[in-house]
């Protein structure tokens, strides 16, 4: 059972800072202090989704020399000297490649086949990384407006204000009625 549990340490590190994301996100009652724990939160989503694709042994999905292949169309056979030359270039290709795929086959046959990590989640945390900081940005920009509106960035504060404010004009509204009636 111990070792279930220190073989996923990061997941455990990630479920901390998620919950101690989500706690400041909630308990907090200045807006600053929200944002911090918001951002926390996204950040161990980020952090859960990098080590979901991790693999063992995984290397980055480049190619290169021999392995990068590369058939490029676009080549007409019928286009003079340059065609015939062409041609000849790729069959010569096609029998190396031929070869490569062959020694590809005998490598995986012993092992030693490349291991190469999913980029997908990658990229997509990397859309993450751009959408969180613009949420952080406006959301700065809000509490900004709100401390000029309110003079505070405390929820509380706010929320009384806010309440005091509902209060003057309900009973406005109500002295209207019965001076009109």
């Amino acid at each position: 059972m111990l070792d279930f549990v220190l073989e996923r340490g990061n997941y455990w590190a990630i479920i901390g800072l998620m919950m101690i994301g989500l706690y400041t996100l909630f308990a907090a009652t200045n807006l600053i202090k929200k944002l911090v724990g918001l951002s926390i939160f996204q950040t161990s989503i980020i952090l859960f989704y990098i080590s979901l694709s991790r693999i063992d042994g995984g290397t980055a999905p480049i190619l290169y020399g021999k392995d990068a292949g590369g058939h490029g169309g676009g080549h007409d056979e019928a286009s003079g000297a340059h065609g015939a030359a062409s041609e000849a270039a790729h069959s010569a290709a096609d029998a190396a490649h031929g070869a490569s795929d062959a020694a590809h086959a005998a490598a995986s046959a012993h092992g030693l086949e490349n291991i190469y990590s999913n980029p997908l989640p990658h990229v997509l945390m990397l859309t993450a990384i751009v959408v969180g900081v613009a949420t952080l940005a406006v959301g700065l920009a809000l509490v900004v407006r709100i401390r000029e509106a309110y003079g505070t960035i405390e929820s509380d504060e706010i929320r009384e204000t806010d309440l005091e404010v509902a209060r003057a004009e309900f009973a406005v509204d109500k002295s209207d009625e019965a001076s009109a009636a």
